[in-house]
């Protein structure tokens, strides 16, 4: 099964334990202590929106993509009824041509790191720089290499791993370590990394 049809399968299964159905608190802090600007703003894996909704609703010009139709549905109709000015795309972020392009922010909660090879995580932070004009800024949610966990949870990368696909394209503006948004008493731990666009 492709990776289309694996994420659209779990939205229809209800599973989807990254769909906490609030904006992310990572993605908040951020934008509001940075802090960065209202602007067009890119939400890479979308997925149900509400962090494209938060977005709209501080002022950004929001394109969310996902390869979800199901979800995108739900996106919609979740911005309908917040009245918040949204496009969604139903797209492969790393196949399909992002027409809407160049953004001054780009987001991604989870994508990023979806990746187990190398290569293609290198492939991803490239088109995100693309999508970019200069000097924007991306922030990426990944699961973090130091949580020692039973059980399922998000894929977990070195900070080293980030490190390596993004750095000849981007300035690391700031790489910590937190936590998803999430349902759970104990939420899955993250990276939170902050960079800019290379000249």
């Amino acid at each position: 099964m492709d990776v289309t049809n694996r994420y659209e399968m779990r939205y229809r299964n209800g599973n989807a334990p990254w769909d906490v159905g609030r904006p992310d608190s990572n993605l908040i802090s951020t934008v509001k202590s940075f802090p960065i600007e209202p602007c067009k703003a890119l939400d890479i894996g979308c997925g149900t929106g509400d962090n494209s909704i938060w977005l709209s609703q501080e002022g950004f010009q929001v394109v969310g993509v996902d390869s979800s139709k199901l979800a995108l549905d739900k996106a919609r109709e979740k911005a309908l009824e917040a009245r918040a000015k949204c496009k969604f795309i139903n797209c492969d972020f790393l196949e399909d041509p992002i027409e809407e392009a160049p953004f001054g922010f780009a987001f991604d909660r989870g994508c990023f790191h979806s990746f187990s090879d190398a290569a293609d995580r290198k492939r991803f932070a490239r088109k995100v720089a693309e999508c970019l004009g200069d000097g924007g800024f991306w922030l990426s949610l990944s699961g973090n290499a130091d949580e020692a966990r039973d059980g399922p949870g998000p894929p977990r990368l070195r900070a080293r791993d980030i490190v390596e696909a993004v750095e000849d394209y981007f300035e690391i503006l700031s790489l910590v370590s937190g936590h998803f948004e999430s349902r759970s008493p104990r939420p899955p731990r993250a990276w939170i990394c902050l960079m800019r666009k290379r000249s």
